[in-house]
């Protein structure tokens, strides 16, 4: 038994880690379904839509940012929705409203609810996402809205991109490692298909196709995978940048990790658990299933190796070094995590391990809050600069 649970979890972390990643790969190579991606002329009308709690610190730069791109000004509208902020957020972007920036001052309601009220009160008929904090390069927009030439694509999914510009821990350095990684699949999927699933920092799907946003999921996986249930295309475009700031406080990072993976596994199961039919949605479902399910649940696997691996030291070497690994592998994540909290020098040999755990660990209890019904409708921003949050 204890033989047969090892190789069953060897399988499975195989291949979330390696097989999956590699098919995405090959898929991309072999099997393209090219689409239109030109300037449209005239260009389509745009809404920038953002729901903001609280970001004073950031909310002027980003409001300047928007208003400084290439992009028809006559043809850009921006909304900003503050959900209950009770600092200066409203007061700054009052301070725009001459210059066409939309304020909806809204009681505390939650992000879905925010991002609701601002859509409502849109009228472009391309729809543009973003996070208050994320900073768009100047040809972001035109880059964005280029495919939807294509009468088939849905949804543009944009690159996030992690500035440098703050003292940044461990697990800033990890997320800039597997958001590079994640750039490549987006690319491979795109290129065959559809891409997963878009970020919050840039996205872009057609008026038409915006479905009300359920509380207690991630909505930019809602909003984006929408498009592909109604029958239409979600590519990515990695000439639209946003750049964001890595949260140098590890802490903070595994607190926003678990409020992610907590909304996104709540989105997978209850809004978006049709799309899991392969039947219907064909490589695509598997896609997901891959991504946003089994590799947010791998920790189980983990852990359950951990546990079955003592059993079999004494059948050969093989099983004492696969013991040896896990506990060299768990010891480097530790140190790791000593390394990060002392604010010394970073070694990169840690870097991986820590973050790995770290955000298995936030798996484990984002589960953990799905299984028990808790639901995150609320979110703090928690940002820190040269060492500070704010």
């Amino acid at each position: 038994m204890f033989l047969l649970l090892f190789w069953i979890s060897v399988g499975l972390i195989i291949y979330t880690y390696f097989v999956f990643p590699a098919l995405v790969f090959l898929r991309g190579l072999i099997w393209h379904r090219p689409f239109k991606s030109e300037e449209l002329v005239p260009p389509p009308s745009v809404s920038i839509v953002i729901a903001a709690y609280n970001e004073e610190k950031a909310i002027g730069e980003k409001l300047d940012n928007i208003l400084s791109l290439d992009y028809p000004q006559d043809r850009l509208e921006v909304i900003l929705a503050s959900d209950g902020s009770t600092d200066n957020t409203n007061a700054i972007i009052q301070r725009y409203k001459e210059r066409g920036v939309k304020l909806l001052p809204l009681p505390r309601l939650g992000k879905a609810a925010a991002l609701n009220a601002a859509v409502a009160a849109s009228k472009g008929e391309i729809l543009v996402f973003s996070d208050a904090n994320s900073i768009y390069k100047s040809d972001a927009i035109r880059a964005l809205v280029k495919p939807f030439a294509d009468a088939n694509v849905g949804g543009v999914a944009g690159d996030q991109r992690y500035l440098k510009k703050n003292k940044t821990g461990s697990a800033g350095i990890g997320e800039r490692i597997y958001w590079n990684f994640d750039r490549v699949m987006k690319q491979s999927e795109s290129r065959a298909g559809n891409t997963i699933s878009a970020t919050g920092a840039i996205y872009a799907i057609r008026r038409s196709l915006f479905q009300t946003v359920q509380e207690g999921v991630t909505d930019d996986f809602v909003t984006s995978t929408g498009v592909i249930v109604q029958g239409y295309r979600l590519v990515f475009a990695p000439d639209a940048v946003a750049y964001e700031p890595v949260a140098a406080a590890s802490s903070v990072e595994f607190g926003r990790k678990v409020r992610v993976i907590t909304r996104g596994l709540r989105a997978v199961f209850n809004s978006r658990g049709q799309l899991l039919n392969p039947f219907r949605y064909g490589f695509y479902a598997i896609q997901l299933f891959s991504h946003k399910v089994l590799r947010r649940l791998i920790v189980y696997p983990l852990l359950l190796l951990l546990f079955v691996t003592p059993f079999l030291w004494r059948i050969n070497l093989f099983y004492q070094l696969a013991m040896i690994g896990q506990l060299a592998f768990y010891s480097l994540s530790v140190f790791g995590l000593l390394v990060d909290r002392s604010r010394s020098r970073r070694l990169k040999i840690l870097t991986i391990p820590f973050y790995f755990c770290m955000v298995n660990a936030a798996a484990l209890i984002a589960s953990l809050n799905v299984l028990r019904g808790r639901q995150i409708k609320r979110w703090e921003p928690q940002r820190e600069i040269e060492g500070k949050q704010i």
